[in-house]
This record gives structure tokens, sequence and C-alpha cells, in this order.
């Protein structure tokens, strides 16, 4: 039986659909030219004012946002509301040491808990379930976003965040969670765990919602078969709002976009040029909802595909595909975004050429990352004491950084391979999409 949070807004027509997004998009530009100096600018250099936008096939005259503009504009350049407005922040990392920090009203919250609420529900949440949440809390929307949709839906919910497996199995099995909500290789670790100490038939898992980092259908039912669950995933970003943007349902071939929030599309990532739906390109994203941090535009750098073909599970908004890889060069790391120019700025910082490479690697569905980076002569020429000591000043610098531990190895000089005299600076073996 297929549940609904919100039945008359996911199993809309499409012309229903499209109804809301053009009177939402009109306003929306509207108050953004309004309220957003920097928006404006841009929108009056491509020649376009809030006239030209009258509908959803407007949209298209309208200029991109992209990270470097997150950056430009921080912290409050994009804000479209008063800062008395807002009531809470949520912040991922940057393109620099800036992070990106989202703005949100109390009516942003509201909006992106009831979309978290639709993806539980979809995964067959309802009030009597127990939502066992251990994405991480604080700045990182994983959390907040899942534990409030959770509280929607009136299911019991364990905030257990990221971290002590001990504890979380405890919980699992003495509280009967019924729903786990962390990234897949959290749960495969997890799983791994609860079949290591045979207590398999002490959990009540039923599904499991799983986002932030990619994972492959191999790796979906490894966790499926280890647990004895239906495991669906969920996509978001914090520019848009967190997780929830889209969700899968019990078809499990794609992920309901929650258009009556978020307008989608698909653009060829070297022209701009917009793509018809079918066709593999970067994800752009328009908030039409949002009141503080309202993004136009945004270039997620995900590359997907989107469809409109009807789904057996009776929604009516269009599915995206998961992610089969960025258009730039960021890697996501434990659910951590991680861009090579942040590594680089530690190095250089440090006092060290701007020779490295970063290796990621999947272990036991575990990601590890790994930086090697080349010595100067006069540091090659180092004690191995000396080498050592480096390594773990580097180690806790990134961490500083990037927010997760990587290991760190010291390599002679010239030693990393050039290609063409380039360096190759990111070497992913995680074969994810």
């Amino acid at each position: 039986m297929e549940h609904y949070y919100q039945p008359e807004i996911e199993c809309a027509s499409r012309e229903q659909i499209r109804a809301w997004q053009d009177e939402r998009l009109v306003k929306t530009v509207r108050r953004v030219w309004d309220n957003v100096p920097y928006y404006k600018k841009k929108m009056v250099e491509r020649g376009v004012t809030p006239d030209d936008i009258r509908s959803v096939d407007d949209l298209r005259k309208l200029p991109f946002l992209t990270k470097d503009d997150l950056r430009d504009a921080y912290p409050y350049g994009l804000m479209a509301t008063p800062l008395h407005d807002c009531v809470r922040i949520q912040s991922t990392s940057g393109t620099t040491g800036r992070r990106v920090v989202a703005f949100y009203t109390q009516h942003d919250i509201d909006l992106w808990e009831d979309c978290c609420a639709r993806a539980i529900m979809a995964a067959g949440g309802t009030a009597d379930d127990v939502v066992h949440v251990c994405y991480g809390y604080g700045l990182f929307t994983g959390g907040p976003g899942l534990n409030g949709g959770s509280h929607r839906v009136g299911s019991l919910t364990l905030p257990m965040s990221s971290g002590n497996t001990d504890r979380q199995i405890q919980f699992m099995c003495d509280l009967g969670s019924t729903i786990l909500c962390c990234t897949p290789s959290y749960a495969a670790y997890l799983a791994e765990s609860i079949c290591e100490r045979g207590l398999q038939n002490q959990i009540k898992l039923k599904a499991g919602i799983f986002g932030a980092e990619a994972w492959t259908e191999e790796m979906r039912r490894d966790i499926e078969q280890k647990l004895g669950i239906k495991a669906y995933d969920i996509y978001g970003l914090t520019e848009i709002s967190g997780p929830g943007v889209s969700f899968e349902c019990s078809a499990q071939t794609g992920m309901h976009i929650n258009e009556d929030h978020f307008i989608a599309e698909i653009i060829d990532p070297t022209t701009g040029e917009v793509l018809p739906d079918g066709e593999k390109g970067e994800l752009v994203f328009t908030s039409i909802t949002k009141e503080a941090f309202p993004l136009l535009r945004y270039r997620t750098r995900d590359i997907c595909v989107l469809t409109r073909e009807p789904c057996s599970c009776g929604r009516t908004h269009v599915k995206m595909s998961k992610p089969m890889g960025r258009s730039d060069d960021m890697l996501i790391v434990k659910g951590v975004n991680v861009f090579p120019s942040q590594v680089e700025t530690v190095l250089l910082n440090k006092g060290y050429p701007a020779n490295y490479q970063i290796v990621v690697s999947r272990e036991n569905n575990s990601d590890k990352l790994e930086v090697q980076v080349e010595m100067t002569p006069e540091m090659f020429s180092d004690a191995l004491s000396e080498v050592s000591t480096r390594e773990k000043e580097l180690v806790e610098a990134l961490k500083a950084m990037l927010g997760i531990h990587a290991v760190v190895k010291l390599v002679a000089p010239k030693s990393i391979v050039r290609s063409e005299g380039k360096a190759v600076r990111v070497i992913d073996k995680r074969k994810l999409y």
C-alpha cells in the first residue's frame, strides 16, 4: 500500500503542478529583483527584468548561479529577507575556505520538513514507526531535515547523530527502530557490525533512507540483504534546502523532485543550453517557495537525467536519476564536499609546493581519503621523525579545512606522475557511477 504525506500535492495533475510553478516563479523573481541586489545586477547585465518572466517557459532567460557566486556574495549577499526574519542557518563546504551558508525563515523550515516527511512516507513511514536518524546534526542538513520530517509524520524520532556504533545498535535493538536514516556507507558499516554480533533477529528495521553520497545498485542490494530492508535514495543540497529536494518511492526507478517547491532543468554543462527530458546533462534548480535564500537557476554540477514517465506509485512529479557524475572537480567523501582547491590552499599555506594527488577509495563500504604530497628537496632531506611530524600537522590542518580525516603521505620531490606537464589531481577508485 502506497503512503503519501500530502497526496493532493504529490499526485496533483501535471496542469496543476505547472500552474503552481508559473505563479510561484513570477513572484519569486520579482521578490529577488526587489531584495537581492547581487542577482538583480546579474539580471541587468543579461538584459532581463521581472516583466520578462511570465511562466516557466521564460526560465531560461535568467542568469545562472554557481558556487562561485555563493562565495562572492558570502555571507548575506543572496538573502531575500531581513536578517530578523531568519531563524536558522545550515552550512556545507565551499570551493575555498569560505563555507556555503544557507538561511531559513520558520516558513522555509516548515516546507523543508514537509519535503522530508514526503520522503519518509514514500518509504512506508507512518506515525507508528520509530525513525532512527544517524545523519550528522549541527551545521550539516542531514540530521535536522530527517528529524523534522519524522516529527511531521508523527513517528517516534531517535536523534542519534553519527558515530558511536555500539550505542546506535543498542538503541536500534532496545527501542525497535523501523526506519534507518544515514549515509549509505554508514548503513553498510552498521549492517556489517550487526551481522558480526549476530543481532539480525533483534532488529526491526523495514526501510532505510540513504543519501548525501553516491552509492551503487550493488551496494543497495548488499545493504538490503544484510539488514532485511528496502533501501531508498534521497537527494538534496544545502544551497537549495537540504535532503528532501527529491526522494525515491516504492518503484525505486528514480527520485521524485518536489516540483511545487523546485523547478528542475537539465543543461549542457559546457554551453548552458537547456536539454530535453531524457538527455543526460547538468542538473539546475530554481527555488520557488523559499523566503530567506531563494536561489534562481543554481547549477548543482550533478550529472543526471529527468523523466516524466508515469510512475507506478501514483506520484506525478518529475523523476531524476541517481547522479551519474559531476561537471566540476568536487568529490563527495563520507557525505562531505571536498574540493581539490581546499587541499591546495592548506598545502600552500603550510609551505608545500602545489604538487599533490588526492586518492579516494572505498574499503568495506567506507570511503577513505588519502592525500599524497610532494616535499621540497629541503624537506626530503629531513629525518624520518621530522617527516612523520609534518604528516601529522597536515592531517590536522586538512581536518580543520575539510571537516573529515584524511591520510597524508609525504613523498619524494617530482615523484607524482605528470601527464603532459600537468599533475593528475584526483584519482577516484570507488567506481560509483
